[in-house]
């Protein structure tokens, strides 16, 4: 979304915690049809492969989907989707990245909460799920929404129990618009860490965010060693040189290395509270004083020198085309940084995406998905992190929603999950959930988690950096 170079909003998120049942996974159905087979009957299915997992069953698949859903004649590509299958009577959960695909089993915590199936979409465009020739035009909130409603239409034929929508930041925002256009294809929706932009133009909730989030103490810490990297910019700049003729880096999005120091250096702040905690890993930034290599090294952890590149940017297009014509992004830039920018304005979404694809911002698209939300939302739970930069402005439920629910995770950051909800908000998100995927407690009973914890399945999801617009 709006600044530069942090984490990026989706793949990002940690939202798994614990869960992992060790009962093996049906191979047949009730008519000794194995399951694989089953798939693969069904029109624009084809495979790609099939690993090996404790408890469960794990399909890597290319469904063929049109590249315009309001024009199907006009074309289709192949769309990458992985399938975790424990059982067709179990609930099943459509977790969704906004990114591109895990190759490798796991599952979100909806799916370890409701010992579920889980099936998970390569958002449209991301590679190698982008059709050929690409027009860019298509790469749309309706349409990628209707991507998940065909996918949903042929695996509810042979997964007919209730099915839950998820995923965590872009993911999040993904499963919103799919419910805001497909509102009764699911039984419910987990929308964690989900930003709303519904004023592109007004961005004041970050400025506010960044006065008071964590303690003075942090955030005078955090602010002072951001300001002394921006101070060393030509030792900064000439190790960057030096890193990308090494590494076979370009500039030619950003502009110049110097602009790329620029764009991961000004996100150094937010990408901290995005990902890491306090009190334990603020006494770790490195004071003032420290040695160049020293803040070199603490700027790379926190938000990845090549994300300013060109190789670090180009995978992640699809997600800026978007941010630069519906999604919006924060253009928050920190007044403590005016004395020392030198390129005000530069982190923007148009700066990440190659000239010859046109963009122009609909700013009816947001307000359009804010509205419903607030007024039509029905079995939707919201989560967000108290110190995360991207809930500043999340979504809301009012009047007119129906077994809605908005949490907040005391002290989370841009992982935030039911998981670390207080005890009561956790009980009563924990028991929506279960309820809403049809298999919810005795009545009196304690709401919980169905799976154990596994280790190889509920590790967190791999961290994704991209520049922040």
């Amino acid at each position: 979304m709006r600044r530069t170079l942090r984490w990026t909003l989706s793949l990002a998120v940690l939202i798994g915690t614990a869960g992992a049942g060790g009962v093996s996974a049906g191979a047949a159905t009730a008519d000794d049809t194995d399951i694989k087979d089953r798939i693969l009957a069904i029109k624009g299915m084809s495979f790609i492969e099939e690993k090996k997992v404790n408890g469960y069953r794990f399909f890597l698949l290319n469904y063929e989907q049109p590249v315009d859903h309001r024009h199907p004649e006009k074309g289709t590509f192949k769309q990458r989707i992985s399938l975790l299958h424990k059982s067709e009577d179990r609930p099943t959960v459509y977790f969704t990245s906004g990114y591109g695909l895990n190759e490798e089993p796991s599952r979100s915590e909806p799916t370890q909460m409701t010992d579920g199936n889980q099936v998970s979409m390569e958002y449209r465009f991301f590679s190698p799920s982008r059709p050929d020739p690409a027009d860019w035009s298509k790469l749309d909130i309706w349409q990628a929404a209707s991507d998940q409603h065909r996918i949903f239409k042929a695996l509810n034929k042979i997964y007919g129990k209730r099915w839950i929508s998820t995923g965590g930041s872009k993911g999040g925002m993904t499963a919103t618009y799919y419910r805001r256009f497909f509102p009764k294809d699911m039984d419910g929706t987990v929308a964690y860490v989900a930003p709303n932009d519904v004023n592109n133009d007004e961005d004041s909730a970050y400025y506010d965010f960044f006065e008071k989030v964590g303690s003075d103490k942090c955030r005078d810490r955090l602010n002072a060693t951001q300001h002394e990297i921006f101070d060393r910019r030509g030792e900064m700049v000439k190790k960057l040189k030096a890193l990308a003729k090494k590494e076979g880096y370009t500039f030619k999005l950003a502009g110049s290395a110097d602009k790329a120091f620029e764009l991961v250096a000004q996100d150094l702040v937010w990408g901290f509270w995005q990902y890491h905690l306090e009190p334990e890993e603020c006494d770790k930034v490195p004071s003032t004083k420290a040695k160049t290599q020293e803040l070199w090294d603490w700027a790379n952890e926190i938000g990845g020198w090549e994300a300013g590149s060109d190789q670090g940017i180009e995978y992640y297009t699809p997600y800026y085309y978007q941010a630069g014509t519906q999604m919006g992004s924060p253009d928050y830039e920190s007044p403590l940084l005016d004395d020392v920018r030198k390129y005000p304005g530069l982190n923007k979404p148009r700066t990440y995406v190659p000239r010859d694809i046109p963009m122009k911002f609909d700013s009816k698209a947001m307000k359009d998905v804010d509205q419903w939300v607030r007024t039509h939302a029905s079995q939707m739970l919201f989560v967000n992190g108290q110190n995360d930069p991207w809930s500043a402005e999340p979504f809301t439920v009012g009047e007119g929603t129906k077994d809605a629910h908005v949490y907040k995770a005391p002290g989370a950051n841009h992982g935030a999950n039911i998981a670390k909800l207080s005890e009561k908000d956790k009980e009563a998100a924990t028991r929506a959930l279960l309820k809403w995927a049809g298999v919810e407690p005795a009545k009196g009973a304690e709401p919980k988690r169905l799976t154990k914890y596994d280790a190889d399945l509920d590790r967190p999801v791999k961290q994704e950096r991209t520049l922040r617009p």
